[in-house]
């Protein structure tokens, strides 16, 4: 499937091309923004959530706080008050009261401590106060048929209480209350003990403080229903919670979370957990809030953004489709008519017209097709000409084997009657002009054509009545290199006519291969050239200009000069150079180089 689509973006028409680009231009800034601002918002939300909670939670931690100060300030004013400690001590050495007003000193002295005892007590939440002396005497603000203080010995923490040191408290968790006023309400109780010592460190009396666990989770009431507050211990083990079944519950997970709020997975569902200490050492208050619930409010605002973006980008999308199909209309015409030009119909136009690019464009193709009637036109006629001079050339051509045959029988007839240089001179005739009606390979030897410039060299001397003289000075490796056919007669034409003007002299041909090109001079010692002359030529050589009169009447044409110039250019485009040394009276001198390519055979 994406292979397809991938296909119909590459190969479909260009308005779809950019309508594809310019939805893929807005969708994807689109769902990365949307992307970004959900991450982003979640983060934002979490965070606030986590410090929503935390404050939360310190508002719960001052209140409980209060509660075990309260529970600390009646076991500390018990440790400080000395008028109780005198008399606690002294029941628990087992003072006896006898004498006159024996009865009446014993009760004043329970009284003093109850009454301190009640007083202290009645200053905040209700609090059970026992004072338990080793002997088994007792003072307490509840009556004994509530319970009997005496079984705080039977107690299992109540041992621990015995390796106290100085001011130390302990802190008895949650545990059902024995009291008959709680516990026909079914409630749990948690206290806080401490030892009261003599000088000697001697215990003469247990103080024990206790107030009901429903104080402290009507605390975690006034929270959001969805909000589940509690109160673990050291051992992560519930102590306060709502739900009193729930008491004494191990909480695994908060094993492994540290003081930081963290979100995790309870039931499936994502809560996010946040924790702060009390005043207790290990107590922690915890606080679970389902992490959906929190953010419920923030996803229903990004829905409505999102919807509303959706709606607000597929309305801006079909505007914007709208607005393509109406600025590439012009451009799907010209692609209509490129078609049927295509199809050989040269007649079709597309007549958009604007000052825009595509005006332009449209104006420019119609000019352009008209050009290329009109240039058809030409060269269809243009062609006719040609073919019909082509006809006439075959109609005189003449067929070179039968002429190569003749020359060659009336070289057999001069030989035959002993006219031998007649013979050699119709040889050279007969080769020069193979050479020349060949036209099979574009590309001979060096050898090759040095043959044939000795043959022309031989004809040439016939017809003058003072011979020219061709030195040779080639090397091995240079013979076997490939040259333009033809590089060096018209060359050398050039040397015997304007240069020596047909009289005897010498022309010197040197040839070697330096550094992958092969290097050609060519001298004479003729009449040379002045100053002025050479630069015309060089001029009309390097733009290939014919001759003018005045220089054809001085004998300098340039028509063979000029036809080696071109071919050089064409085969070696760059790759050569042509240059051309004279001076009056001195001769003249034409290098070559072109790049050496061997002899394939």
């Amino acid at each position: 499937m994406q292979g397809k689509w991938m296909q119909w973006i590459t190969d479909g028409a260009f308005r779809y091309k950019l309508i594809a680009a310019s939805i893929a231009c807005l969708l994807i800034p689109t769902l990365i923004t949307l992307i970004v601002s959900n991450a982003l918002t979640r983060e934002t939300v979490r965070q606030q959530v986590s410090s929503s909670a935390e404050d939360q939670l310190q508002l719960i931690n001052s209140n409980l706080s209060n509660v075990f100060r309260y529970m600390l300030y009646i076991s500390n004013y018990i440790l400080v008050d000395p008028e109780m400690n005198t008399i606690l001590k002294e029941q628990a050495a087992g003072k006896q009261y006898s004498g006159e007003n024996a009865e009446y000193r014993e009760f004043a002295d329970r009284y003093t401590v109850t009454n301190k005892i009640d007083n202290i007590s009645m200053i905040g939440e209700k609090a059970y106060v026992t004072i338990l002396l080793p002997n088994g005497r007792y003072f307490t603000n509840y009556p004994v048929e509530e319970y009997d203080p005496k079984l705080l010995f039977q107690q299992e923490w109540f041992k621990q209480l015995e390796h106290l040191k100085g001011s130390e408290l302990y802190w008895v968790k949650t545990h059902p209350s024995p009291y008959l006023f709680e516990r026909t309400k079914q409630r749990s109780q948690l206290s806080v003990a401490r030892t009261l010592r003599s000088a000697n460190m001697r215990i003469y009396a247990y103080v024990v403080v206790t107030v009901t666990e429903n104080y402290i989770h009507r605390m975690f009431e006034q929270t959001n229903a969805e909000v589940e507050v509690m109160l673990v211990d050291e051992q992560h083990s519930i102590i306060s919670h709502i739900d009193q079944q729930r008491l004494g519950e191990r909480l695994d997970y908060l094993e492994h979370i540290g003081a930081e709020s963290t979100i995790i997975q309870l039931a499936q569902k994502d809560v996010l957990v946040t924790q702060t200490n009390t005043e207790v050492a290990g107590w922690r208050l915890v606080s679970l809030i389902p992490y959906e619930t929190a953010i419920g409010e923030i996803n229903r605002n990004f829905k409505t953004v999102f919807l509303l973006q959706v709606i607000v980008f597929i309305i801006f999308l079909l505007l914007l489709i709208g607005l393509i199909r109406t600025f590439t209309r012009p451009l799907v015409r010209l692609g209509r008519v490129a078609r049927i030009v295509e199809r050989g119909n040269l007649e079709v136009r597309s007549n958009i017209r604007g000052r825009d690019e595509i005006g332009r464009l449209g104006n420019s193709i119609d000019q352009m097709l008209d050009r290329i009637k009109q240039m058809i036109t030409e060269i269809t006629a243009e062609q006719m000409r040609k073919r019909k001079a082509e006809l006439a050339m075959l109609q005189a051509q003449i067929n070179p084997h039968f002429l190569f045959n003749v020359l060659n029988s009336i070289r057999m007839k001069v030989l035959y009657k002993g006219d031998k240089e007649s013979a050699e001179m119709l040889s050279s005739l007969s080769r020069l002009l193979r050479m020349t009606i060949d036209r099979k390979d574009e590309m001979i030897t060096l050898h090759e054509e040095i043959v044939t410039i000795l043959d022309y060299m031989k004809l040439m001397n016939m017809r003058q009545k003072e011979k020219v003289e061709l030195k040779l000075e080639v090397s091995s490796e240079a013979m076997m290199a490939r040259v333009p056919r033809f590089l060096l007669q018209p060359v050398i034409e050039n040397a015997m006519i304007h240069g020596l003007q047909q009289r005897a002299g010498t022309i010197t041909l040197i040839a070697n291969v330096e550094h992958h090109f092969v290097k050609v001079f060519i001298q004479d010692n003729g009449h040379g050239i002045d100053e002025d002359s050479l630069s015309a030529l060089r001029s009309r050589l390097a733009q290939a200009e014919p001759p003018s009169e005045e220089d054809k009447g001085k004998g300098l044409s340039s028509l063979g000069l000029a036809n080696v110039y071109e071919r050089l250019s064409i085969l070696f485009a760059e790759q050569f150079e042509f240059r051309i040394d004279s001076s009056a009276a001195e001769g003249t001198t034409v290098t070559m180089l072109i790049p050496y390519r061997e002899d394939e055979a």
